[in-house]
């Protein structure tokens, strides 16, 4: 790619012995000079291309000098770096102009190969900063997207050995649904519905890991949450409540005049289950979750709650019922299971 070199200094003709010193890299475009007189005009210029990689700046200037400059462009930007090419070679001026953030300090009159060796240099200090920039960014947005723990998971040597092995784990399987939201879905306008649902997932997200869960996945206006670790289920059923409580209190203007009131079903259970990679490893297309009969149950337990009912199975409200106030709900019938289950509705 092209780099783009700014030039600030007042000599008037050191734009044109710049043009022609490097009149072959301009050709064939490796390099493209932008000029400017003073600090001040260097900063404008730098405020209308983003993209500058690197400052060449005399210290001796109108309006700005170039050591002024320096800390602005340290406030401007962490990634563009700037040379110093300056007759003022004393060791005064070139401890002040490096402790201010210059990359290297070149003297007059000009040696230009030693200028092309130095801008090089400079050139490859601002790829490999660009570089690591774009990767935290990929790393914060990937932090977005997958669990922290697949991302520990993905850290370990054995990661790529071990992408189809799993493990059985002891945990409590979280549902929470959105009531009624896709009727919404279906009246208002998508940008409003987006922003309407992530406030909501924002909440719970917040809960769960404020519990210490994990949010496994969002399934259009549900999640499911998995709770490891000591008392993992007492933790599951606080992050529950305290979900069902905020979302009670959001109130949502509707645009045909109308009034919706939120409310989730959340459906927990307790239980051993497997833990792993489920997908295709040849087509590179994995999910890191949870599976098993327990996984389903607690499901299907969301299904079956009313709106702003946190439903549990007998096994859990036995291992509960001393610290949470329950009542009892009554036998369902779920999906795919051949016996009546006796569920509580958890209260606080």
């Amino acid at each position: 790619m092209k780099a783009r070199i700014l030039v600030v200094d007042d000599e008037a003709d050191l734009q044109l012995l710049i043009k022609q010193k490097f009149r072959r890299q301009i050709r064939e475009q490796e390099y493209e000079f932008l000029f400017a007189e003073n600090g001040i005009k260097a900063l404008e210029v730098i405020a209308e291309n983003q993209d500058i990689d690197i400052v060449l700046s005399d210290i001796n200037m109108p309006e700005m000098d170039g050591l002024t400059l320096l800390v602005r462009i340290g406030e401007v930007s962490p990634v563009l770096k700037a040379v110093i090419v300056s007759a003022y070679g004393d060791m005064d001026n070139i401890r002040t102009a490096m402790n201010r953030g210059a990359f290297d300090f070149l003297t007059k009159p000009i040696d230009f190969k030693d200028l092309e060796v130095t801008m090089e240099k400079t050139l490859q200090y601002v790829a490999q900063l660009k570089d690591t920039l774009k990767a935290v960014r990929e790393n914060d947005i990937l932090r977005m997207y997958v669990d922290s723990s697949v991302l520990q998971f993905m850290t370990q040597d054995t990661f790529e050995k071990s992408l189809m092995t799993s493990e059985n784990i002891e945990g409590t399987v979280v549902f929470m649904d959105l009531c009624g939201f896709t009727s919404i879905s279906e009246k208002e306008p998508a940008d409003r519905v987006v922003t309407m649902i992530n406030k909501y997932f924002d909440v719970m997200v917040k809960e769960i890991i404020a519990q210490g869960g994990l949010v496994d996945k969002f399934m259009g206006d549900a999640v499911m949450a998995v709770f490891r670790g000591e008392y993992h289920l007492d933790r599951a059923v606080e992050s529950s409540l305290a979900v069902r409580n905020h979302i009670d209190g959001f109130r949502e203007e509707l645009s045909d005049n109308s009034a919706y009131c939120p409310k989730v079903s959340i459906g927990i259970n307790s239980g051993e289950m497997v833990s792993g990679n489920i997908g295709s490893a040849a087509l590179r297309r994995l999910d890191y979750t949870v599976i098993g009969d327990v996984v389903n149950v607690a499901q299907r337990l969301q299904s079956v709650a009313k709106p702003g009912q946190v439903v549990v199975p007998e096994s859990a409200y036995q291992r509960i019922k001393e610290a949470f106030q329950c009542n009892a709900v009554g036998e369902v019938n779920l999906k795919n299971k051949e016996n009546p289950v006796m569920i509580y509705e958890v209260l606080e």
